[in-house]
């Protein structure tokens, strides 16, 4: 086992403390930081932001030896990763940008931590950049505690590994595996003696990916790891090196959390999915319809279209992103679907492989029926 990257640490250095200090004075002034191209950070916990938004930290904590990473205007790359540590204990560092808050050094306008009863969903994607002359997992982080914490160990950690290089595996042992997003991963579950990990690891190298956190989150919710009372504190993308690692790279990240729902679950919704297929395209019309005896004031319809499928054109809604972890949101002349009333909107694209249709879709963060 591995101890958390969540650790007990020492005092930051002054680099980032004043890079901190100025990122929050930005953010009250509402005025985004200059880009931070090449900036380059060997600081143990040293950090800076990008984009006005994000946080990329060193986060060196299993090893004295040295490492660099270079922040860009998109994400950053190892530049120095010294040392080596035995592949059948903890890594080395876990160099990574995110959205939210570790360690009481929150992400310039962050929405988190949100309870996850009022997550309708949380769409994010990530592209990397792997080397072959290295020992490492490439990681995307997903934090929940049942406190809105800022600070210290979350209590469960959601680990999906896009890829793996050299005999390391996930905390604890395979317990199965899961179609989780529309792809299929191995299922990993264990205790580092600091925090439960639920681990998703693919079964082939994937170098990039939109997808909605929500849908990770609730596999931990069904497994008994995590409530809908509990909160999303932060998401964390990077590498965890044990050997060498110069060169890995985040050449992309983006990461948005929609809330809305009101106090979470309490709207009642019903969905039907209608679709016309041919060969290699398709077009769906989707009826919402509000099964609950209050108002929806503004809606928003999460679902994750399957792998291979990307939207070309929608009506009736806005539509985002093309593939992956979907939202479609309402426009101005449809907000407000009364209670038995309908709201319906409809897109058109494009398939690979074998057609399928979402497995589910939640209005506002509440799970709906389909028809």
């Amino acid at each position: 086992m591995r101890p958390s990257k969540h650790h007990v640490r020492g005092t930051r250095g002054l680099l980032g403390a004043l890079l901190t200090v100025l990122a929050a004075v930005a953010a009250l002034l509402g005025v985004a930081p200059a880009a931070q191209a090449d900036t380059t950070i060997c600081e143990q916990y040293g950090s800076t932001t990008i984009q006005g938004r994000y946080v990329v930290q060193n986060n060196r904590w299993g090893t004295g030896e040295a490492q660099c990473i270079s922040a860009t205007d998109s994400g950053f790359r190892v530049t120095r990763a010294d040392g080596s540590v035995p592949t059948n204990g903890a890594p080395k560092s876990y160099p990574s940008v995110y959205n939210g808050c570790h360690y009481t050094n929150c992400s310039p306008g962050t929405r988190l931590p949100a309870r996850l009863g009022t997550i309708s969903s949380a769409p994010t994607g990530i592209s990397y950049t792997y080397v072959s002359n290295a020992v490492y997992d490439a990681a995307y982080d997903i934090w929940l505690d049942p406190t809105p914490r800022t600070d210290g160990v979350n209590r469960t950690e959601i680990m999906i590994w896009f890829n793996k290089v050299g005999p390391v595996q996930p905390v604890g042992s395979q317990v199965g595996t899961a179609t989780v997003a529309g792809r299929p991963w191995q299922v990993w579950s264990g205790n580092n003696g600091s925090n439960d990990v639920l681990s998703f690891v693919a079964p082939s190298a994937i170098n990039s990916w939109s997808f909605d956190v929500m849908d990770f989150v609730r596999q931990a919710v069904s497994r008994g790891l995590a409530q809908d009372s509990w909160y999303l504190t932060s998401v964390q993308a990077g590498f965890e090196p044990w050997q060498n690692g110069a060169g890995l790279a985040v050449t992309s990240f983006s990461s948005t959390v929609e809330t809305g729902g009101g106090s979470g679950g309490s709207t009642a919704c019903k969905v039907a999915y209608a679709t016309n297929v041919w060969q290699g395209g398709f077009s769906a019309d989707v009826t919402v319809t509000n099964t609950g005896s209050s108002p929806v004031n503004g809606w928003k319809l999460a679902f994750t279209l399957p792998a291979g499928q990307q939207i070309s054109s929608a009506w009736g809604a806005g539509v985002t992103p093309s593939s992956g972890a979907v939202t479609a949101g309402n426009l101005a002349y449809n907000a407000q679907i009364a209670p038995g009333g309908q709201v319906s909107f409809g897109f058109q694209g494009s398939y690979g492989g074998t057609f399928a249709k979402p497995a589910g879709f939640s209005l506002n963060g509440s799970a709906c029926t389909t028809a």
